[in-house]
């Protein structure tokens, strides 16, 4: 059963007809329906394509968070193979929405860390809904120390909508475990990517992407706060969220012509959860061509490569 967002209703009514009408075929063997159906369906796709090709800065967030949509395990169970996780951050205990281990990328030894927001009710309050908390932070800092330590390439996936902000992560000391594993992503010296799978919100993402390359699904988004909690701020109106999509300037698009993400790999028509493995697909892909980029760099030229992609990000200006 396909999950429809808002905007997609109307598609969702005709879509629900065509199969209402095969549905009818498979109880009566003597009914034709081949023609209507494929009518249906023609209307179906030419409705897709016109609420896809030019969607709006608030759309844009509700498909990156749409639930249907390839998670970090996904990815990590197509792409990688010989996958062993670790887990713990030998301080305090293990935080289920990262994942990370060592795994082999077409045979190459790599560290590969990520986000994991779950797909039903009980793995998403498992996994925090992706909200990490700072032992996952600590975590995913031994495990990129470990992958410096033997010269393995790391590979974050990043989807959160923030760092979880609940008093015992705060006691624990979140932000200081966010900006050490943000300066842990400046400072190893191995290659880092990552891709930007869902949602990239606020320094929970910061922290796992602070890397050579940044690469974004075509409709994910990378913001600094999610445009309810800006709209909260600045309007005192969680509902003018639209607005502030827009004001933030969140998408790949526009992240790509602002020098904060270096490339947008496209998706599916209708988004990523319409066909998962052409989309896991296109992201190893991607992948891919960003290590190779990295890999005649030695070590100091790849964390002298990432500072200076920090220090001239904002340079083009939002003029861009």
């Amino acid at each position: 059963m396909t999950n429809y967002l808002d905007f997609e209703k109307p598609l969702a009514e005709i879509e629900g007809k065509a199969e209402e009408l095969r549905a009818l075929a498979r109880a009566n063997a003597e009914m034709n329906v081949d023609s209507e159906a494929a009518a249906l369906d023609a209307k179906a796709a030419e409705m897709l394509r016109d609420l896809y090709k030019a969607l709006s800065p608030w759309r844009k967030c509700q498909v990156a968070r749409h639930p249907e949509r390839p998670h970090c395990r996904d990815y990590i169970d197509a792409l990688f193979s010989d996958y062993t996780p670790l887990a713990g951050d030998r301080a305090f205990g293990e935080d289920n929405a990262v994942m990370g281990g060592l795994a082999r990328l077409n045979d190459r030894p790599v560290m590969v860390i990520g986000h994991e927001k779950g797909n039903d009710t009980k793995s998403r309050i498992a996994r925090n809904f992706g909200m990490a908390r700072p032992e996952g932070y600590r975590k995913a800092v031994r495990l990129m120390q470990m992958a410096d330590r033997f010269g393995l390439p790391v590979i974050t996936l990043v989807d959160t909508p923030g760092a979880y902000p609940g008093k015992g992560a705060e006691e624990r000391g979140q932000s200081e475990a966010i900006a050490r594993a943000t300066e842990t992503c400046l400072t190893i010296g191995v290659p880092l990517v990552s891709v930007i799978i869902g949602e990239g919100g606020s320094g929970g993402a910061v922290a796992f992407a602070s890397a050579n390359r940044v690469a974004m699904l075509e409709h994910s988004v990378y913001s600094v706060i999610s445009p309810e909690g800006c709209a909260s701020i600045l309007w005192k109106d969680a509902e003018k969220m639209r607005e502030a999509a827009e004001a933030l300037r969140l998408t790949a698009q526009d992240l790509t012509r602002l020098g904060v993400a270096d490339r947008v790999i496209n998706e599916p028509l209708g988004g990523a959860h319409r066909d998962p493995s052409n989309t896991i697909a296109a992201v190893g892909k991607a992948i891919e061509a960003m290590l190779s980029e990295l890999g005649k760099k030695d070590r100091a030229a790849l964390i002298k490569d990432r500072r200076d992609k920090f220090l001239r990000m904002g340079a083009k200006g939002l003029a861009a």
